[in-house]
């Protein structure tokens, strides 16, 4: 579990093929207590560190990882790194499963006063999870909602949040990992009778 407040941007400096994809990320804060073994959102995706030296630490993508996230598994990109939530943590932005729904794609910038509202178009089937003053993970970073025109919706983005994660980096066409609220999940699976209790 994370709270989508990104600690630092790392950078992709090799990937491996194989059965997984390999990916060695450098990265400075995320390794002071990092072990072998430990969950961190790369991008808002949740993976596990299989090595970890002083200078960054590597992760393995399965099939399923690479088909749901965005195509930026590449040496160069500046990936967004959290560690998992510990107890005791404050929870600065909301709950992350860092379980990836689908790409988002970004369709426009307009600036705005002091910040800056980026327009974004979900994954088919996922505007309805997505509400006004709602929250939402985009490359792991936690968002609100700022409004919706159909089925694009915009967050607005202050200098701190483009200078500190990799979302700043962003152009029309370019595409986030997203990752919707999960309380609305929960909401429209009990609303549809998915859920049934059992009396005891």
């Amino acid at each position: 579990m994370f709270t989508g407040l990104v600690e630092e941007t790392g950078e992709i400096v090799r990937v491996e093929e194989g059965p997984f994809l390999r990916v060695r990320i450098a990265a400075k804060r995320v390794l002071a207590d990092l072990k072998v073994g430990d969950s961190v959102a790369v991008d808002g995706a949740c993976l596990t560190a299989v090595e970890v030296d002083g200078e960054g630490f590597w992760v393995e993508l399965a099939k399923e990882t690479l088909a749901r996230t965005a195509p930026t598994w590449r040496p160069g990109h500046c990936p967004n790194l959290e560690r998992a939530l510990r107890v005791g943590d404050r929870l600065g932005g909301h709950f992350v499963t860092g379980h990836v729904d689908g790409v988002a794609e970004l369709v426009a910038i307009e600036e705005a006063p002091g910040a800056r509202n980026y327009f974004f178009r979900p994954p088919k089937g996922y505007a309805r999870y997505i509400a006004e003053k709602g929250s939402v993970a985009l490359n792991g970073v936690s968002l609100t909602v700022a409004g919706l025109e159909g089925e694009v919706f915009f967050v607005t983005l202050i200098p701190h949040t483009l200078e500190v994660t990799n979302l700043g980096r962003l152009s029309p066409g370019d595409g986030v990992n997203l990752e919707v609220d999960l309380i609305a999940r929960y909401l429209e699976r009990l609303l549809e009778g998915g859920v049934h209790g059992r009396a005891g």
